[in-house]
C-alpha cells in the first residue's frame, strides 16, 4: 500500500505544477515570449493563456509602457574644440516583443551607445553658442536617428531630452563675465532712455505750462481792458446824464492834485495851464455858496479882478520831510514860491 500510496503522492504533485505551467495570466500592457523545444513559438498578450505544461516555455515578460531611461554625462567635443558634458533622457516604448527579444541583445545598451555616437555628430558640426541656444534641433535630430535605427529593434524612441550642457569651468567664467557685461549695457542703455523722456515729457510740460500762464494772462488782460473800458464809459454816461457844470470838475480837478504828490518816488509834478480855469471856476461857486446863505439874502457881487492864470507848466519838487512846496520859474529860468491863485484871490477880494 505504501508504494501505492507515493507513486498517487508524486503524480498529485506532478498534476498540480502541470496545471500551473499550463495556465499563464499575462498583466495588462505586458507580453511574454514562448518557446517550444527553444524556437519562438508565441507572443502572450495580456489576459488569461494556456500553454503545453513541459513543452512550451515562457521566456521572459516584457513591458509595453513608455519608459525612461537617463544616461551619464557624455563629454562631446564641438566644432570649436571645446569640450562639453551632456546629459541624456531617452522615452522609448517596446511596440514589438519578439523584435525586442530576437533582434538585440539588450535594446537599452545599444539605444544609449547609438545616443552616444548620434550626440557626438550633432555637435560635432556646432559650435559652442550654438549648442547652447540649439536644444530643440539636437533633440530633433537625435530623436530621427534613434527611431529610425531602432525601428527594427521593435522599439519606438517618443522623445529625447538633453537635461544638461556643461561647458569648462573657464568658460563658464568668460561667459559669466559676458552676460554681465551685457546687462550692464542694456541697463545703462534703459536708464538713459528713462532720463531722455523723463526730460522730455518734463520740457513739454513746461511748455505747456507756460502756453497755458501767457494764454491766461492774455485772457486776464482782455477783460481786464474790457472791464476799464465800460467803467469809463458808464462814467462818462453818468457824466453826461447829470449835466456836471464846470465848477463840480473844478473841485474834483483840485482834489486829484494830493494825489500826485504822494509816494517818496515823485520829485517834482507838473501843474497844467488849466489849473487856472478850474480854479476861477471853484472861486464862481464859492462866491454863488456864500451869497446865498447870506442873512439879507442878496446876491454878492461878482469879483472885481480874477486871479492871473498860472504859467503853462510848473514843475514842483518834493520834499518828502517837509512835504510838497510848490515852485514856479520866472521867465529867466530862476526858481521862485509859486503863488496861489486861490490865496491871491482871496487876498484881492477880502469881502468874498
Amino acid at each position: 500500500m505504501e508504494p501505492v500510496l507515493i507513486v498517487l503522492v508524486v503524480l498529485v504533485v506532478v498534476a498540480f505544477i502541470a496545471l500551473i505551467k499550463t495556465i499563464q495570466v499575462i498583466p495588462q500592457a505586458s507580453a511574454a515570449i514562448v518557446e517550444r523545444f527553444g524556437r519562438y513559438t508565441r507572443t502572450l498578450n495580456a489576459g488569461l493563456n494556456i500553454v503545453v505544461p513541459f513543452i512550451d516555455r515562457v521566456r521572459n515578460r516584457i513591458d509595453l509602457r513608455e519608459q525612461v531611461v537617463p544616461f551619464p554625462p557624455q563629454p562631446v567635443i564641438t566644432q570649436d574644440n571645446l569640450v562639453v558634458n551632456i546629459d541624456t533622457v531617452i522615452y522609448y516604448q517596446v511596440t514589438d516583443a519578439r523584435a525586442a527579444t530576437y533582434e538585440v541583445a539588450s535594446y537599452i545598451q545599444a539605444i544609449e551607445q547609438l545616443t552616444v555616437t548620434t550626440l557626438r555628430n550633432i555637435i560635432g558640426s556646432m559650435d559652442l553658442e550654438s549648442t547652447l541656444t540649439s536644444r530643440e534641433v539636437i533633440n530633433a535630430g537625435l530623436r530621427g536617428v534613434l527611431d529610425e535605427a531602432t525601428g527594427k529593434w521593435g522599439i519606438r524612441v517618443n522623445r529625447v531630452e538633453l537635461k544638461a550642457i556643461e561647458p569648462p569651468t573657464s568658460i563658464q567664467d568668460s561667459m559669466e563675465k559676458q552676460m554681465r557685461a551685457e546687462r550692464d549695457k542694456r541697463a545703462a542703455i534703459l536708464t538713459a532712455e528713462g532720463n531722455r523722456q523723463s526730460q522730455i515729457l518734463r520740457a513739454e510740460g513746461e511748455k505747456q505750462a507756460e502756453v497755458l500762464k501767457a494764454e491766461g494772462e492774455a485772457q486776464a488782460a482782455v477783460l481786464r481792458a474790457d472791464g476799464e473800458a465800460a467803467a469809463i464809459r458808464t462814467v462818462f454816461e453818468a457824466i453826461h446824464e447829470g449835466d456836471a457844470d464846470q465848477k463840480l470838475l473844478a473841485y474834483q480837478y483840485l482834489q486829484t492834485l494830493p494825489e500826485l504828490a504822494k509816494g517818496d518816488a515823485n520829485k517834482l509834478w507838473i501843474i497844467p495851464s488849466e489849473i487856472g480855469d478850474a480854479l476861477k471856476g471853484l472861486g464862481g461857486a464859492f462866491t454863488g455858496m456864500t451869497g446865498n446863505g447870506g442873512a439879507n439874502g442878496s446876491a454878492m457881487a461878482a469879483p472885481t479882478a480874477a486871479p492871473a492864470a498860472p504859467p503853462a507848466a510848473a514843475q514842483v519838487p518834493i520834499d518828502p520831510a517837509a512835504g510838497p512846496r510848490p515852485l514856479d520859474t520866472d521867465t529867466k529860468g530862476a526858481a521862485r514860491p509859486r503863488i496861489d491863485p486861490l490865496r491871491e484871490y482871496r487876498k484881492n477880494n477880502p469881502e468874498q
